[in-house]
């Protein structure tokens, strides 16, 4: 079985444990009803960020579309805006902290950096950050009859 699937089955697993054990802990600190409160209160900044943030990195989409630019970094910023607003309108706190960063611009250009440079398909080519094998050979050929 490849990693990615097995990343995502380990996440799939461990998230619930994990937001169990958080809403156990703070829930023991603060009480039930606070928790529940903090809980809803997330999920309502989750909502208010996400539009605000998704209706920013639209209007910079749109701008750079009408001067000619590719917005990579928009559309980028866009996966995770979307990413964000569903993590925080998940119920949880560890969700919440990974929606946070998702929507948190400063957080978020680290992370799309990080994903532009490692995980985008240039120019037709998967790049990895890794150079291209030394046995590649690059060149044009043509057949003549």
């Amino acid at each position: 079985m490849p990693a990615f699937p097995k990343i995502i089955l380990a996440l799939f697993i461990a998230i619930p444990f994990i937001e169990i054990f958080l809403l156990l802990q703070i829930g023991g600190l603060i009480g039930v009803i606070p928790t529940i409160l903090l809980v809803v209160m997330t999920a309502v900044l989750g909502a208010n960020l996400l539009r605000q943030q998704g209706l920013a990195t639209w209007a910079r989409l749109q701008s750079n579309l009408a001067q000619g630019i590719m917005p990579t970094n928009e559309l980028v910023d866009g996966v995770f805006i979307l990413m964000g607003g569903v993590l925080l309108l998940t119920p949880g706190f560890f969700t919440d902290a990974l929606g946070v960063a998702c929507l948190v611009p400063a957080i978020r250009q680290k992370i799309t950096r990080y994903a532009i440079a490692h995980f985008m398909v240039m120019q037709g080519q998967a790049h990895s950050g890794k150079s291209r094998p030394a046995d590649v050979l690059e060149g044009e050929y043509r057949q003549e009859d």
